[in-house]
This record gives C-alpha cells, structure tokens and sequence, in this order.
C-alpha cells in the first residue's frame, strides 16, 4: 500500500525563522510522507544575516530564493507576495507554514489564502498591541487568514480567544528553544570568553528594531547607557545598527576600553555568549527567550514584549529605550526565586508536525 506524500512548503526570509525552521524541519525530515520544500524571501540576504544560519543550523539550502531585499515595508511585502505566488502556482503545496512576524510572514500568508492553499502559523497569537510597531500589523493580517495556528504560550491562547478564534489552536511551546535542549555541548563553550577577551562579569548587548534604530533619541539614550555601565560590554552590532550610528555620529559614544564591537556572532555562539554573561541587554525577542532558557537576566529595551511570562517571573525587566530606566533596572535587578521553563519544553517541533499530519489526513 502506498503512502499517500504531502507536500508543504515553509517560507522563511529572516534569521529569527531560520532557527524556528531548523527546529521544525528536524521534526518534518522523519515523516516520509511530507515533502518539505523550503522558501527564502531573501529578506536578510548577507551571509551572516542567512547563509551562515543555514550552514550552522543543519537547514537544507532553500529550494527557492527569491531575494527581496531589503527597502520599504510595503516593496518588501508586495515583492514577496508576487515571488511566493509564482512558486505556490508552480508548486501546489497541500499547506503553507509561516513563522513568526515578519513581512515575508504577512506576504506568504496574503499570497497562501488567495489561492486557498491552508495556513499554518508558527508563533501564532502573540501581540504587543501597538499598531506603530511593523511587526504588530504582521501579526494581525497572519492570523486573520491563517488556518492552523501553532502558539508558544498561554498568553497567545488567551489573546486568539478575544479574538474569537477557537478552532484548530495548538499550545506547542516555543520552536525556537528545540535546538537548546539536547545541545548542550554546542552551546557550553568557557573559549568564548577568551575568543573575545573579556572578564567574566560582562553584559551581553544587542540592538536592531527600528523603534530603537530609526529614532535618533532613543538610540542615543541606549548608547549612553551602555557607555556608563561599570561592566564590561560586548555589542553584537547589527548592519542596520551599525550604519545608524555612522548616521548619527554617534561613534564617539563608543569609543571606550570597557565596550567591544563585535560582528553578529552565529546562533551556537550566541547561546555562548548569553549563557556566560551577567546579565543581557536587548530588544530581540529571540534574546529575550534565549537568556530566559539560559537564567540569565535580561533588561528589555521595548516599551513592550510578547514574552510577558518571563516578566512576570522576574527574569526579564521592561526599561524601553530611556538610559535611567535602563542603569535603574540593571543595578537594581535581584535573582527571582523561580524559573518555571515556560516557554516550551524542546518538543514544540512534534507537536506542530503531529497537527500539521493530522490536519492533512482530515
């Protein structure tokens, strides 16, 4: 008897997906009857941005590329929507899956609905209800098509159901902290202080939302605060970061023995570097998850995160782009008396593949 093969397709354009990706293709890979065809938009299209995450990661080289580039929200989308449509036309894939809150993740669901091909999305449910913030609006216009929706925590559940939606809603946990568990020995690496030569006692910094990067004021209040920590600072700057801060002139604000700019280092190392660190400084969600796996404190520089489960345990601190706020959250910050492992439990992949299998059969 021959087993009935199933065709979907994931499109991912963006480094935070490519390691939701690498969790849930690890799943897909052992179901013989689904054929993963994996898309990239080409929305971080530089090699540390993507190629060195695919590498990394053990991900197949995408079966298509179609290198949107980087420009307006609405070029992006709209570039994305008309390269998604030719290969889903050329494909007919029985499922589209979609991560997280990008525009490639709007675009593919916009271009999946108008050829009724289902939906499934990965992360679903999450809001920060702020409309000004670009994600935000990608998170709406998912889920108001999206068929199967996959959601990392019970706050998610909770805003779908205000939301009306009720039907084929799967707690799974977190994909992205999959790769973490298991992996230890890829992670727990004490070379990394000496690679970057560094004391023990380091704070960890990353910085790229637009919010904080396309807002003179805000990036400065960032950067001043970094300047006047006592602790040894390593900055993983990314591009958009970096030339912001040549726009600015604010190159000067750096230019101090206690601070090093580093490259974005690559997922493995990353964990590295937040494991080891004293505490994490950042407005990326995927950090935000990442130092809470790790219990290492980090100080949020949004007004505002979806990851709400790990502020109300203490483990992360809500400061927004204000340098008061920020020192006044660090020198404060005291250990909470509980870490609940919240966030998901490594086997978020095998479930959302079991729903995607059932769903299929359905």
């Amino acid at each position: 008897m021959s087993v009935k093969l199933f065709k979907v397709i994931s499109v991912v354009g963006a480094r935070p997906q490519f390691i939701k990706l690498a969790g849930l293709h690890r799943a897909i890979s052992k179901e013989m009857s689904l054929e993963h065809i994996i898309v990239h938009s080409g929305q971080h299209y530089d090699h540390n941005m993507s190629g060195q995450f695919f590498e990394e990661l053990d991900i197949p080289q995408p079966n298509y590329n179609i290198g949107i580039g980087s420009g307006h929200h609405n070029a992006q989308i709209a570039k994305c929507i008309i390269g998604v449509d030719e290969i889903l036309e050329k494909e007919s894939p029985d499922i589209v899956i979609v991560y997280g809150d990008t525009n490639t993740t709007a675009a593919s669901a916009i271009a999946s609905s108008k050829r009724n091909i289902p939906i499934a999305h990965v992360e679903a449910g999450l809001r920060e209800f702020d409309k000004s913030i670009p994600e935000e609006i990608n998170k709406l216009i998912t889920d108001a098509v999206t068929d199967l929706f996959f959601v990392p925590t019970r706050t998610g559940i909770d805003n779908l159901k205000r939301e009306g939606i009720t039907q084929n809603v799967y707690l799974t946990g977190d994909i992205s902290l999959d790769l973490l568990y298991g992996n230890k020995k890829l992670w727990a690496k004490s070379e990394i202080l000496t690679k970057y030569d560094v004391p023990e006692d380091y704070i960890f910094v990353t910085c790229h939302r637009a919010a904080n990067t396309d807002d003179r004021a805000h990036l400065e209040q960032i950067l001043e605060a970094i300047r006047d920590l006592k602790f040894s600072i390593i900055f993983a700057l990314h591009p958009r970061t970096r030339q912001k801060i040549l726009d600015y002139d604010f190159t000067h604000i750096l230019h101090h023995e206690h601070i090093k700019l580093v490259d974005p280092p690559g997922f493995w190392e990353t964990q590295s570097l937040i494991k080891n660190a004293y505490m994490v400084l950042t407005d990326s969600g995927g950090i935000i998850k990442e130092a809470y796996f790790h219990k290492t404190p980090a100080i949020i520089l949004d007004k505002q995160t979806e990851w709400i489960e790990t502020v109300s345990e203490g483990w992360n601190v809500i400061a927004g782009p204000d340098k008061n706020k920020i020192l006044n959250a660090i020198s404060n910050w005291q250990k909470p008396d509980r870490h609940t492992n919240c966030l998901g439990d490594g086997h978020a992949g095998q479930r959302i593949t079991n729903s995607i299998m059932d769903y299929l059969h359905r």
